[in-house]
């Protein structure tokens, strides 16, 4: 990459115009997006980066603009000197800290402290490096159901992006049948690259990660595991209640899912969803904006 498009904004500007950006099916590959706060003392300062193989032209800026759903900030091209951007990139995105759950890019060292679980998700990839709030609110509630006492022998990922919350169930369920999806073809390869980085069996067995690419749950292999003890959704809040009813189908009597990608405000119109669909509240977190839900299918 030689050139990028900068933007600064408050951080809810900028983490709005990244999930909008992860939202986008078609996005092409070569246009990275890049989120984060400008320094420590700052942390409400965010900036966008978008990096570009060409100088971007007007074409190129209003497509990051159309991010910015109430208005794009002032965006500035820069030339970039000659250096591995992505390697640079990944240097700039810190560890972080969820649960008992340790995420860092390989730039950084790993953590083998007992009581810690770490994996290592280069930058750069699919959504999903634990960055996100919805992600880490994620990692930090699979940590609570498993401290209480949640047994799961059978888990989706649905939406799974770089693997990392399919890695994380298998590795505090390790006996679980596991599979992940994504619409985006792009995420099977990241997938099978994370998980040969952190040592996760890949396969159809007990203990292994199979994954596919897939719509929801349209897709055979998918479907023929149910019904699962544990879904992960971590997507948007639209998709979430449109999936409410193949959700309830697939998950057992007294299983849980855990949602994610939906804003707090969005979060009345989601549980609704779901508790239409036969789910009730087993506990919540807000992570900034955004709220994470663990729900529990009544039983039959």
């Amino acid at each position: 990459m030689s050139w990028k498009l900068v933007a600064f904004a408050p951080k809810p500007i900028i983490q709005a115009a990244l999930a909008t950006h992860e939202a986008i099916d078609e996005w092409d590959p070569e246009v990275i997006i890049t989120g984060s706060e400008i320094t420590d003392e700052r942390p409400n300062d965010w900036v966008l980066e978008a990096y570009f193989q060409h100088k971007p032209g007007k074409a190129d800026t209003v497509l990051v603009a159309s991010l910015f759903t109430d208005g794009a900030p002032k965006l500035a091209a820069e030339k970039l000197p000659d250096t591995d951007w992505v390697t640079e990139t990944q240097k700039q995105v810190e560890p972080i800290r969820a649960g008992r759950f340790y995420v860092h890019t390989p730039d950084h060292e790993p953590d083998w402290s007992e009581d810690v679980i770490d994996f290592s998700i280069p930058a750069a990839q699919a959504f999903g490096t634990g960055q996100h709030a919805t992600t880490a609110g994620c990692l930090e509630m699979l940590d609570t159901m498993k401290q209480r006492g949640v047994v799961v022998r059978n888990l989706a990922d649905i939406g799974t992006g770089t693997g990392l919350l399919a890695f994380a169930g298998l590795t505090l369920w390790p006996g679980a049948k596991a599979i992940a999806s994504d619409v985006d073809p792009i995420c099977e390869p990241v997938v099978v690259e994370n998980a040969l980085l952190n040592s996760i069996p890949l396969g159809t067995a007990p203990g292994s990660l199979a994954m596919v690419v897939a719509e929801g749950m349209d897709d055979a292999l998918l479907a023929g595991r149910a019904p699962y003890d544990l879904i992960i959704a971590n997507i948007l809040a639209g998709p979430l209640i449109e999936l409410a009813g193949d959700f309830a189908d697939a998950v057992a009597p007294r299983g849980s899912i855990l949602l994610a990608g939906l804003l707090e405000t969005q979060e009345p119109a989601v549980r609704a969803a779901y508790r239409t669909a036969g789910f009730r509240l087993a506990a919540r977190l807000v992570n900034g904006e955004w709220s994470v839900l663990w729900l529990r299918r009544r039983s039959i």
